[in-house]
C-alpha cells in the first residue's frame, strides 16, 4: 500500500486551538484533495471524534480507491454527560460531553476501531496508529500491536503502525515488533531532530515507512519569523 508523498494531518478539523466551521473543513479537505493530496490523518483524540466525523464527510462522494486514510487506537471515547457544559481540557475547542480512556487493550483496540469506521462513515481504514503510547509501553507492546496484527493478517486493516512524540518509543517498536509505519511527531524538523540519532536508520534498515508529522513544530516554524507566544510542542 502506498500513501502521497504529503499528507493532510487533520487535528484541525477537531478545532486543535481554533475552532473552524464545518464548510472551512470540507474546504480544507477539498483544496488538499485538490492539490494531489491522497493521505489523511485523523484520530479519535482529535476534537473527541470530530475530526473523524468532519473528515468522513469531506470524502464521502470521492472515490474510495483513490485515497488513504489513517485513524489511531489507545484512547476509547466514553459518553459524559457532566462535561456537556464544559470545554475539552485537551486544546480543542469541543465540549467535554465524552471523556478519553486510555486502553491498549485487544478489546480496546477493536473497540476504538469500530467506533472511528463508525465516525468516518468508511467499512475500512488503510492504516491504524498505535497513539501516544509513552506511558503505556508494555500494554501497548503486548496486547494493542497483537490485535492490530492479527486484524492486518486477516485483512481488516492495511497497515499498523505506532505514533509518538518520543523517537526512543518508536525505535523500540521499530526493533521488537513488525510495524509497517511509524509516525514520527514534531521529532524531525528544522528545529529539533533526534529521530536522525537512530530511529530513522533503523527504519531504513528495515523497511519502515516514516510518516513525518508536526513538522512546524505545532506552529512556531509555521510563520515566517517565529516569535514568542506563538504554540509549541503541541
Amino acid at each position: 500500500m502506498t500513501v502521497s508523498r504529503v499528507g493532510l494531518g487533520c487535528a484541525q478539523l477537531g478545532n486543535l486551538y481554533t475552532p473552524i466551521g464545518a464548510a472551512d473543513a470540507t474546504a480544507t479537505v477539498r483544496a488538499a484533495w485538490d492539490c494531489g493530496i491522497r493521505y489523511f490523518d485523523t484520530a479519535p483524540h482529535y476534537g473527541l471524534g470530530l475530526s473523524e466525523r468532519r473528515l468522513g464527510d469531506a470524502l464521502r462522494t470521492l472515490p474510495r480507491q483513490a485515497y488513504a486514510v489513517s485513524t489511531k487506537v489507545g484512547r476509547l471515547l466514553v459518553p459524559d454527560r457532566s462535561g456537556a457544559g464544559r470545554p475539552d481540557p485537551e486544546g480543542f475547542h469541543v465540549p467535554a460531553d465524552q471523556r478519553r480512556v486510555w486502553d491498549f487493550t485487544a478489546d480496546g483496540v477493536r473497540r476504538s476501531l469500530e467506533a472511528s469506521l463508525i465516525r468516518l462513515g468508511l467499512d475500512r481504514v488503510d492504516v491504524v496508529l498505535i497513539h501516544d503510547p509513552e506511558g503505556h509501553q508494555t500494554p501497548a507492546l503486548e496486547q494493542a500491536y497483537p490485535a492490530l496484527h492479527e486484524l492486518r493478517a486477516q485483512g481488516v486493516i492495511g497497515a499498523l503502525g505506532v505514533g509518538s512524540k518520543q523517537a526512543q518509543v518508536l525505535h523500540r517498536f521499530v526493533t521488537e515488533t513488525d510495524v509497517d509505519a511509524v509516525m514520527v511527531a514534531g521529532r524531525y524538523t528544522v528545529l529539533e531532530q533526534p529521530a536522525l540519532d537512530a530511529l530513522l536508520p533503523e527504519c531504513q534498515r528495515r523497511g519502515v515507512s516514516v510518516l513525518n508529522s508536526g513538522v512546524f513544530n505545532s506552529g512556531l516554524l509555521a510563520v515566517a519569523d517565529p516569535h514568542p507566544g506563538l504554540p509549541n510542542e503541541y
